[in-house]
């Protein structure tokens, strides 16, 4: 694809004057020249300013579970209007979707409405602290929370000398105050021995342990059954609540999420981007016991913009979607299927490649077994998937330029888009093997530790 940037390059300049970075997300800037707004989006596609099409596979980070402006949804969210906007009062459809989510989600006893994952994951951890009366908490390593003070912490694993010390914490960056981390337990995943070890010293004083069942900014790499089945064996018999964040897996790996995927039963979850296709909504979840004690002189939940009429309305829709049709059988059917094109292509070139995740958002790793962890990935060489997703998006395919990112997939990817993405990948495997061994990588640069 002859991709010109020029009206995007523009735009970014115009911007530059009124927003940080030229966008509202950091994660949003790729760079001066690089940086891409969107122009429109249709089923598995969007275009840039300048006209480029891609096969889009971020998704927002997930959230267009049936493909971008998916009708039925944003008819439903339009109807939503007819209520209103904003009455710092609740409305009858509140009741419809939190039925809907208590049905799909059997930890969902009770269910309070927020506006996005962040917000929820902050209620999730409040309400476990009330209910306790404890303050400090688990989170692990690659872990992704959101962006609130008490989660944003990183293990610096790349200057440990002996694998079993413990890693410095960092911050994700200026501004979170240090004295947050004196609260927080911070553990390798899919290792239940370290948590056990914990467990027996400090119950008392924990909480709650907050797990991903697969590590959604880390490539997707999943729970073993085993590690997460432990993890809730070892909160029961501790008396720690088991807090399963389902932003990204909520609907999207099983009609009830990763937790029927798993066989697991969290004390809370929580649940956000793709019950509603897009429109910012979210949910906690969790025993009635524990969600009582959101009540007046209990834990103190609420905001402006929770449960309003619009996303409301999209979340009802894009629910029964889900529960009622055959759409995430197709998510998953076509993420299997964009695999085996993969593995064709790369098998026939000798090289080595694995897959972390579940099929409808899966990591790709260029090595013969997927890590099993954060400390794993950080260790791995990602340089080939690096070069190869730059040119993927240059040439229609917009994935992760970021390897910590799953691809994502919607009910929307058809034929046309797998052709489309399958044709690109293989030309972009074949120049990144001859760029990186231009520049003294190796054929096979980035495949093993």
């Amino acid at each position: 694809m002859a991709r010109t940037l020029a009206k995007n390059n523009a735009h970014f300049r115009r911007a530059l004057a009124k927003l940080p970075l030229g966008v509202s997300s950091n994660f949003r800037y790729w760079g001066d020249d690089k940086t891409l707004y969107v122009k429109t989006s249709l089923g598995p596609r969007l275009w840039d300013l300048d006209g480029n099409e891609y096969v889009d596979y971020r998704l927002g980070y997930g959230p267009v579970i049936l493909g971008h402006r998916h009708p039925e949804v944003d008819a439903a969210a339009r109807s939503g209007q007819d209520v209103g906007t904003v009455f710092a009062m609740s409305t009858e459809r509140e009741v419809v979707v939190a039925e809907l989510i208590s049905e799909m989600v059997a930890a969902a006893e009770l269910v309070r409405f927020s506006n996005s994952g962040t917000e929820a994951v902050m209620a999730a951890l409040r309400i476990a602290r009330g209910f306790t009366g404890r303050e400090r908490y688990v989170i692990f390593e690659g872990s992704y929370h959101g962006l609130f003070d008490a989660v944003m912490w990183q293990a610096n694993v790349e200057e440990l000398e002996n694998p079993d010390d413990e890693p410095e914490l960092l911050a994700f960056g200026q501004g979170v105050p240090g004295f947050n981390k004196q609260l927080l337990h911070h553990l390798p995943y899919n290792d239940a021995g370290r948590l056990e070890d914990l467990l027996k010293r400090q119950h008392d004083t924990i909480a709650a342990v907050l797990i991903e069942p697969l590590l959604g900014s880390c490539c997707g790499i999943p729970s073993t059954p085993e590690f997460i089945q432990a993890v809730r064996e070892l909160c029961t018999r501790y008396g720690v609540l088991m807090v399963v964040d389902e932003v990204k897996t909520g609907f999207r790996v099983a009609r009830g999420g990763a937790q029927q995927h798993y066989g697991v039963k969290a004390d809370i979850c929580t649940v956000a981007k793709a019950m509603a296709n897009g429109y910012p909504i979210a949910a906690v979840g969790g025993r009635e016991d524990v969600m009582r004690m959101c009540r007046p002189g209990g834990v103190t939940h609420g905001g402006t913009y929770t449960a309003g009429g619009m996303p409301l309305a999209a979340a009802e829709r894009c629910l029964r979607i889900l529960r009622d049709t055959d759409a995430l059988d197709r998510v998953h059917a076509y993420g299997r299927r964009m695999q085996e094109g993969m593995s064709r292509i790369l098998d026939a070139r000798g090289i080595a490649h694995s897959y972390a995740g579940h099929p409808s958002m899966n990591g790709l790793f260029f090595r013969s077994v997927p890590p099993k962890n954060y400390r794993d990935w950080k260790r791995s060489d990602y340089t080939f998937y690096d070069t190869l997703a730059q040119f993927l998006i240059e040439n229609g395919v917009m994935c992760e330029p970021d390897s910590r990112e799953p691809w994502f997939v919607s009910a929307a990817h058809d034929d046309a888009a797998l052709a489309t993405t399958l044709s690109a990948f293989e030309e972009g495997v074949d120049w990144t093997t001859k760029t990186l061994a231009r520049d003294g990588h190796g054929v096979h640069a980035g495949q093993e530790a």
